[in-house]
């Protein structure tokens, strides 16, 4: 069927001199993004996290299936259960699985199997990617693009949480199927990863890292 095309809604265009500031200023705005692992049990408003999801449900995504899942954790019970059964995996990771060259460029991170972040953080926003939809009726319809998809809406999530003044840290045990257990969601749903949310503990502190310049990693031809 022929999608009906309707008249480009609500694009605003900024005279260049505004464009440049707007630009300079986001720009400058993401730097100071950083990933967090010592949070405070400090709770964030429904409505905050709420409205941080629905920015990231505008992601560009293949043929508008829209194929992501959010589920937002605060019980405490859940987010205990969630951290054991990470740590088990985390666990198997870091004495079995993770060869050393992986172990060598974790170093510098100072993570380990230990994950207590999934706890002390007010919300876990567990973020799955669909395989397929399933119509009203029953009818299951595949979705396409769908890791891109996920990640594209990753992305402007983790944007909108540093907009709010929040922290954030990306978090993918491996594997992840114990997510669809614990919190009851359907096979054709995989985990794509946990976003921990919340403020930073007062005492956190993060790697001394650096990104690369931008000479390393845009050529303009």
């Amino acid at each position: 069927m022929k999608s009906k095309l309707i008249p480009l809604p609500n694009y605003l265009e900024y005279p260049e001199e505004e464009m440049k500031q707007r630009t300079s200023s986001f720009a400058e705005e993401a730097e100071r993004r950083r990933t967090v692992r010592n949070f405070s049990s400090r709770p964030v408003a429904k409505e905050v996290l709420t409205d941080c999801i629905r920015a990231a449900a505008t992601a560009p995504n293949g043929a508008n299936m829209q194929p992501w899942h959010f589920v937002v954790v605060t019980n405490p019970d859940i987010k205990k259960q969630v951290r054991a059964a990470a740590e088990a995996e985390e666990r198997e990771f870091y004495e079995k699985r993770a060869p050393q060259e992986w172990l060598d460029a974790l170093a510098p991170l100072g993570t380990d199997s230990n994950k207590p972040f999934l706890e002390d953080a007010p919300a876990l926003i567990v973020i799955f990617a669909q395989s397929y939809g399933v119509l009203p009726d029953g009818r299951k319809v595949k979705n396409y693009y769908v890791a891109e998809s996920v990640g594209i809406a990753t992305g402007i999530l983790i944007t909108a949480i540093h907009q709010a003044g929040l922290a954030s840290l990306t978090h993918t045990p491996s594997p992840m199927r114990f997510l669809n257990q614990i919190l009851n969601r359907p096979a054709h749903e995989k985990p794509f990863l946990i976003l921990v949310v919340g403020y930073p503990a007062p005492d956190a502190r993060v790697p001394d890292i650096k990104k690369k310049d931008l000479q390393q990693i845009v050529t303009w031809v």
